[in-house]
């Protein structure tokens, strides 16, 4: 006996179509971004932006749609997180990028001082993060303060002034002579505070140049203040963290950290001999958070 067996056409299986992107999408991505231009503003203190953070990171679409504004307003998105909010940094054609000569004016600096505030930040950098797990551990929290990075800075100047004198090569340098090689020279003749007679810190002297760039970076949501001992003292924020990280595998970043001067965390810069190291090739301005 045959056993008929009846053949049916399989079911359809609904495709999910996914729906246009409607104005109103655009606009919550549009503020989404928005609210990452706001640095010092944190998600858990914003019920909106708590909101868009959680539909970003289960909604596919809209993380897209997000990234895309991101991308027309020359904006790179570094994370997306409850801990960093959304934190982006300005790409070098962005209107949003801030540039070492309009940082200097900014802070009335005389132009030929360019070279000692990005000096100053990447001293920042390096002080607050000197090794490479305390940039990959989230948690970590770094510790800097003004006269910390003055101290760190002038060990830093007594190292290449060393080496300088090693290879027979401490003369006035060239001007397409390697960056902190040409810088050890005019950051060790400027003095630390300046001449007035209340020992008050001129924007001109060293420490005045750090506390430019420490001011300057909790004003932009990469620094909290948390003291005034020291010359004033900072914790870095996950901002910073993930900023840093970008910049970390510069040559100006790798040339300071190389020459072995390991600051202790808490902002009192501890500094240790250094050792003997490869020399590194610097160019101008690299690896610093400005634009050329």
């Amino acid at each position: 006996m045959t056993e008929q067996v009846e053949w049916s056409e399989p079911e359809a299986v609904a495709v999910p179509v996914s729906s246009a992107v409607t104005p109103a999408d655009a606009a919550d991505a549009a503020r989404l971004v928005a609210f990452g231009l706001q640095p010092k503003l944190q998600p858990a203190r914003d019920q909106e932006y708590a909101e868009l953070l959680r539909r970003y990171r289960e909604d596919p679409a809209f993380a897209r749609l997000a990234d895309a504004v991101a991308t027309g307003l020359g904006l790179v998105v570094l994370e997306v997180s409850p801990r960093a909010g959304m934190a982006v940094t300005a790409a070098e054609d962005s209107v949003f990028a801030v540039r070492m000569g309009d940082y200097a004016r900014r802070t009335s600096a005389d132009s030929g001082d360019r070279f000692l505030h990005g000096l100053a930040h990447l001293a920042v950098a390096a002080m607050a993060f000197p090794r490479p797990e305390d940039l990959a551990d989230d948690g970590y929290i770094g510790r800097v303060s003004v006269n910390g990075v003055d101290a760190f800075v002038r060990q830093a100047c007594r190292r290449l002034e060393e080496q300088a004198d090693e290879h027979g090569e401490n003369t006035d340098p060239a001007t397409d002579a390697p960056g902190l090689e040409a810088a050890w020279r005019i950051w060790a003749r400027r003095s630390s505070t300046g001449a007035t007679k209340d020992a008050r810190r001129l924007a001109g002297s060293t420490t005045g140049i750090i506390g430019k760039a420490v001011a300057f970076l909790t004003d932009s949501g990469f620094l909290q203040r948390t003291g005034d001992d020291g010359g004033g003292t900072y914790r870095t924020t996950a901002r910073y963290q993930l900023q840093v990280r970008d910049m970390a595998g510069s040559a100006a970043m790798t040339e300071l950290l190389e020459l072995g001067i390991v600051p202790v965390t808490d902002g009192t810069a501890s500094l240790l001999p250094a050792e003997d190291t490869e020399d590194l090739e610097l160019a101008a301005d690299a690896g610093l958070p400005f634009h050329s």
